[in-house]
């Protein structure tokens, strides 16, 4: 057996507002805006009771989601958002964009820092990582040739 796909990533932040607003700003489009809750919802997490808005971000392409989340109940209990890029665990997001210079301007004048700086890798890519909404740590990839 196989999998179909891999449906969606999914990143908890403080404010979704601010995370719509940025994602929709690289090119993201808003699918739809819930709360999550009740006890069915706590099996599934493993939480108990729970309360969490949820927005669902898709790619131009349609294939990949995002799923951003902001829990009402339980309280978050760590915070990993400035974690530098050889921590354990998922650590980012990587998106493929038509002009990583471009993208970048807008996304800097959102509130987005550079990590390092643009770099190319042969004459496949060039690439970078930003620092997002809260600190979630974003890579870009501009595909040359």
């Amino acid at each position: 057996m196989t999998i179909k796909r891999m449906d969606n990533v999914g990143i908890v932040v403080e404010s979704l507002d601010t995370a719509i607003s940025f994602f929709t700003e690289l090119g993201l489009k808003l699918e739809g805006r819930a709360m999550v809750e009740g006890e069915w919802a706590g099996r599934v997490t493993g939480l108990g009771t729970q309360r969490v808005e949820i927005a669902m971000m898709v790619t131009p392409d349609a294939h990949s989601r995002l799923e951003i989340s902001r829990f009402l109940t339980p309280p978050v209990v760590a915070d990993h958002r400035n974690a530098p890029v050889n921590a354990l665990g998922y650590l980012r997001i990587m998106f493929t964009v038509d002009d990583i210079d471009e993208t970048l301007a807008r996304l800097l004048k959102r509130g987005a820092q550079l990590v390092g700086e643009v770099v190319q890798y042969e004459d496949s890519y060039r690439l970078c990582y930003i620092r997002g909404p809260e600190g979630l740590l974003i890579g870009l990839a501009e595909q040359l040739g």
